[in-house]
């Protein structure tokens, strides 16, 4: 072992370890994937690998513990990689450079991977232990979570044996996750002509947002981008007419969108002070209304220079207004059964100037799938009224609250019985594994749980090594009930 020799629990950190010294972003998933081959075939474990390099394997119940139905430990092998300015490792082929401080595991310059690194550390150390009493274990692990949670999606489900699944993709000790939201993204594209128009262009620019994770933070308030820009459009066009030179703002689907602009264009000087006035005014409207939210947003007009693209005419240019104005945005729905939590959101992630069209991403999520369904619904209906049209890709299912769970019960009492307090139930609007496997195999029991992260998917991603042994114990004792 490397710098965490001597610490607990000893064989989940060696494997950690040893995983951290292997690349594994996304896409980049065969070499992690055919250490776990390796692995189970040094163990003498039966194992399955499928062309998306998702990896299962088996071990049988120990003494006592054989007719026991099996028990799924299940993560993902990817990680989000990021990394400082200055950091010189190359993803590809670089392992990562470990840091501990104060029982607080880090990288150099880069994200950890502890997200979700540390599940499959947990599962190769239950795996390859012959002194742990345990039911009969499936480890699953999962490629391409971390861009649309690909491996899952392209796993061969009828394979799985388990009658209860324990996700290890969570982070924060203490909480018990039992419901999330399903989702997809949704793509409309409204179709554009262009033509010859000689004006004067100025550019709209939005920027200076807080912005967030459109599933986990859609209930801040927080403004989008995106949605500002199209009431800045519609606004400016009560004023005075206008054409549409591009438009474009976000790059993640599932990001609250922090900044974004358009071009337009003027027949004349009247026209543009009309504008910018407009502009102006609606900005002070907007930075009152987001001053507790967005301290730091900024609009601003001003003439573009360099602007060298077609502008769309007018029946286009009035079009792709509309759709930006009756695009819906954020919360749809709170739930009614769990305070709090958001049930139904969409958020609009991505514009996208594709010369010929307009391009508009959106993540829709809800934990109750006909709610969802009639949000693709909506948007295809705005589509359509517009000449335009609206995909669907990504989907996957909700994982819906059970409130008759054995698994449930048997994971609060435990951590009761462990530390003398009770375990958070909670659900989240955001998409796991959990809804695949749940919506997969008949009968599941799901539940999602980790150690304490900070900071995943950023370069200050950091992990607890006494956590991690806490939720070492905790799984062992889990364990031994089922």
């Amino acid at each position: 072992m490397g710098i965490l020799a001597g610490h607990e629990p000893e064989a989940v950190l060696r494997y950690f370890e040893e995983i951290a010294s292997i690349p594994h972003g996304s896409t980049n998933t065969k070499g992690i994937s055919d250490y776990c081959v390796s692995f189970a075939k040094k163990h003498g474990l039966e194992y399955y690998q499928d062309k998306s390099n998702n990896i299962v394997i088996w071990k049988d119940g120990t003494k006592g513990y054989e007719d026991r139905p099996y028990v799924m430990l299940q993560g993902h092998l990817d990680m989000v990689c990021e990394k400082e300015a200055y950091s010189d490792i190359d993803f590809e082929r670089d392992g990562l450079v470990l840091e501990l401080k104060d029982d607080i595991l880090s990288a150099s310059g880069t994200t950890l991977g502890g997200d979700d690194g540390i599940a499959i550390a947990y599962a190769l150390a239950l795996l390859s232990s012959d002194d742990i009493p345990h039911p009969p274990i499936e480890a699953v692990f999962t490629t391409d979570e971390e861009i649309g949670m690909l491996g899952a999606n392209a796993l061969d489900m009828s394979i799985l044996r388990s009658a209860n699944m324990i996700n290890l993709d969570s982070e924060d000790e203490g909480y018990l996750l039992v419901s999330c939201a399903g989702g997809a993204t949704a793509v409309c594209e409204l179709p554009v002509t262009r033509e010859d128009y000689d004006g004067i262009m100025l550019t709209i620019s939005v920027d200076g947002l807080l912005g967030g994770h459109s599933g986990q933070e859609i209930d801040k308030g927080r403004a989008s981008s995106n949605s500002l820009i199209g009431r800045l459009l519609s606004y400016v066009n009560r004023s005075t007419d206008f054409r549409l030179v591009t438009v474009s703002g976000g790059n993640k689907d599932n990001a609250i969108p922090r900044a974004s602009y358009a071009v337009i264009s003027v027949r004349d000087e009247v026209c543009r002070e009309k504008a910018v006035n407009a502009v102006n005014e609606l900005a002070a409207v907007i930075a009152n209304e987001y001053h507790l939210t967005d301290p730091s947003i900024s609009i601003r007009v001003q003439a573009c220079t360099d602007c060298e693209s077609r502008p769309m005419d007018e029946a286009s240019t009035m079009r792709a207004v509309h759709m930006l104005r009756l695009f819906p945005q954020g919360v749809q729905r709170m739930s009614a059964s769990i305070p709090g939590l958001v049930e139904t959101s969409l958020n609009l992630g991505i514009l996208k100037d594709e010369g010929d069209r307009l391009s508009a991403a959106f993540s829709v999520r809800s934990s109750v799938n006909s709610e969802k369904d009639e949000l693709n619904d909506r948007l295809m209906n705005i589509m359509e009224s517009l000449s335009g049209s609206m995909t669907l890709k990504g989907v996957y299912p909700a994982w819906e609250y059970n409130e008759d769970s054995k698994l449930q019960r048997i994971m609060t009492d435990t951590f009761r019985e462990l530390y003398g307090r009770e375990m958070k139930v909670q659900a989240i609007h955001a998409g796991v594994e959990c809804g695949l496997f749940a919506d997969s195999v008949k009968g599941l029991d799901a539940v999602s749980i980790g150690p304490d992260m900070k900071d995943i998917h950023t370069p200050k991603e950091t992990l607890d090594i006494s956590s991690v042994k806490r939720t070492w114990d905790y799984i062992l004792r889990v364990l031994e009930k089922l």
